[in-house]
């Protein structure tokens, strides 16, 4: 292999990390990020056991947290305040799963991004798809900041709070716990083990929080990508027209060839985006209905009873909340309307100064990107920004009926 051609991989390679490398670090940590062919026995010993413990911290606070909704004698109330921190860790879980199951898919994903840095050698194409790297990284940099901010503070305001326990002649201060514990299960009232179980909930929320940042984020890096190639395209079918009417001829069938083969490339991509996204979508889209009904709900309480160290820490969630489930939605719409954006450029190009061969493969362009691949979730619902404004709907109206009943 030649010293440019060694020096193009490097460079293909470092491009390609760019865009991935806030992926790797919120997924890496959790066992989440998926390992290639070429991966070292001991880098598949640390993802085996990163799996295992997170499970272990997630079921430790997930299985107390749920048999101490059924099987403690409490108001309706109470069970509500615990109900929305529970169904975070469960949908966490869940997501957790989905990602791990997901790794090859997500690995073919990035070895295609890899390749499409090889095949886009011309700088001002770089250029567009450097601009697009950047855009995803952002929105991957906001959502952590979003996500893990909003839970994490949730998480510190109700362990800083303490709640005072008398048991016989004893009396005992302890922290209260994000998501609450049966205690015939675990003694939780007792120290060390409130503090332990305690530490244990921050370390299991970070890991849920992980994953939700991670789906997201890894979505939006895609998605980004996909654009940035659509964009491409784009170029590519405008300099194919223009060169036609300045040359007055057939500019040879390999460029048109170059242009279909590249815009059914991104479309595969695309597809494989909807393919890892739609079971995450299906359940962010349930878990933030529910979490966003729950949270609106608390704040009302909070707001009626003037607790405002609680009040601020809900609506900081709910922003959180609020914010994913928008970005998810807008990725799906964004994509969409690229996918057809591709057939109206070709539309209002001057393709009447092509030779009739070339008009006819501009038409395949066309009928192509009026086959959209949507982003769903379940391959139910379009992910779009209706469909934002449905959750927000169906969220506040659920609030209304349990408001009424409460």
């Amino acid at each position: 292999m030649s010293r440019g051609s060694v020096e193009k991989q490097k460079t293909t390679r470092s491009l390609n990390e760019y865009s991935l490398q806030l992926n790797r670090w919120f997924l890496k940590p959790i066992g989440a990020w998926p390992l290639s062919s070429s991966s070292s026995k001991r880098e598949r010993i640390i993802s085996f056991l990163l799996n295992v413990s997170c499970y272990g911290f997630v079921f430790f606070t997930a299985i107390p947290g749920l048999f101490h909704i059924i099987l403690e004698d409490e108001t309706i109330g109470k069970r509500l305040k615990i109900f929305a921190p529970l169904s975070h860790w469960f949908f966490g879980g869940i997501n957790y799963t989905t990602l791990l199951m997901q790794g090859k898919e997500i690995h073919d994903c990035i070895q295609h991004m890899q390749t499409d840095w090889q095949i886009v050698t011309r700088i001002n194409d770089q250029k567009v798809m450097m601009m697009y790297a950047k855009i995803g990284r952002y929105v991957a940099g906001f959502c952590a900041a979003f996500v893990q901010g909003g839970v994490l503070i949730y998480c510190v305001v109700t362990g800083i709070a303490t709640e005072t326990i008398i048991a016989g002649n004893e009396t005992r201060i302890v922290h209260k716990l994000p998501c609450a514990a049966y205690k015939n299960l675990i003694p939780v009232d007792t120290s060390p083990t409130n503090e332990i179980v305690l530490a244990s909930q921050f370390v299991s929320g970070f890991i849920v929080n992980s994953t939700a940042v991670g789906s997201v984020s890894i979505a939006a890096v895609f998605a980004a990508h996909a654009c940035g190639q659509l964009n491409v395209v784009m170029i590519w079918i405008n300099e194919f027209v223009n060169q036609s009417k300045v040359d007055n001829k057939n500019v040879g069938f390999n460029k048109i060839g170059d242009i279909v083969q590249h815009h059914l490339r991104v479309l595969r991509f695309i597809a494989g985006i909807e393919n890892i996204m739609n079971r995450i979508c299906f359940m962010e889209l349930f878990e933030c209905t529910i979490n966003i009904c729950m949270l609106g709900y608390y704040i009302l309480t909070e707001w009626h009873e003037r607790n405002i160290q609680n009040l601020a820490s809900y609506f900081i969630v709910l922003m959180s909340m609020i914010f994913n489930i928008f970005i998810i939605c807008y990725i799906g719409d964004i994509l969409t309307e690229k996918c057809k954006k591709i057939g109206e450029v070709v539309y209002m190009t001057n393709w009447y100064y092509l030779p009739y061969k070339d008009i006819l493969d501009l038409i395949q362009i066309i009928l192509r990107s009026s086959l959209v691949i949507e982003i769903t979730a379940g391959k139910l619902i379009h992910m779009s920004i209706y469909t934002f404004g449905d959750v927000m709907k169906t969220a506040f109206a659920y609030l209304n009926l349990l408001r009424h009943i409460t």
